[in-house]
C-alpha cells in the first residue's frame, strides 16, 4: 500500500508554529523539539494508515491526539490528507 500525501494550509502551518513557540516559551526548548518529533511521527503514521485515529465529525474527519494538551484534526480524501486544524484540548469543541 502507498502512503497518502499530507497537505497543510498556510494557516495551519502558522498554528503549528505557534504551538511550538508556546511550548518552548514557558517550558524548555527540548519539550518543543519533542512535540515536533512526535507530530512528525503522527504525520507519517496517518499517511500510511489514515483511519488509525478515531472518527470525529464523520468517517473521513479524524482526531489524532498529539499530546494530552493538543489534538490535530485531519480529513482523509481518496488520494491525500488535509490537516484541518490543531486544537488545545482544554477548549470547548467548536462543533
Amino acid at each position: 500500500s502507498t502512503s497518502l500525501a499530507v497537505f497543510w494550509t498556510d494557516e495551519e502551518k502558522e498554528t503549528f508554529d505557534s504551538i511550538v513557540l508556546f511550548i518552548a516559551t514557558p517550558w524548555r526548548f527540548p519539550d518543543a523539539e519533542k512535540f515536533v518529533r512526535h507530530s512528525n511521527k503522527i504525520f507519517n503514521l496517518i499517511a500510511a494508515q489514515p483511519y488509525m485515529y478515531k472518527a470525529s465529525l464523520n468517517n473521513n474527519v479524524r482526531q489524532a491526539i498529539i499530546t494530552s494538551q493538543t489534538s490535530m484534526y485531519y480529513e482523509v480524501h481518496h488520494e491525500f490528507i488535509t490537516i484541518l486544524f490543531f486544537w488545545y484540548n482544554r477548549q470547548e469543541p467548536a462543533f
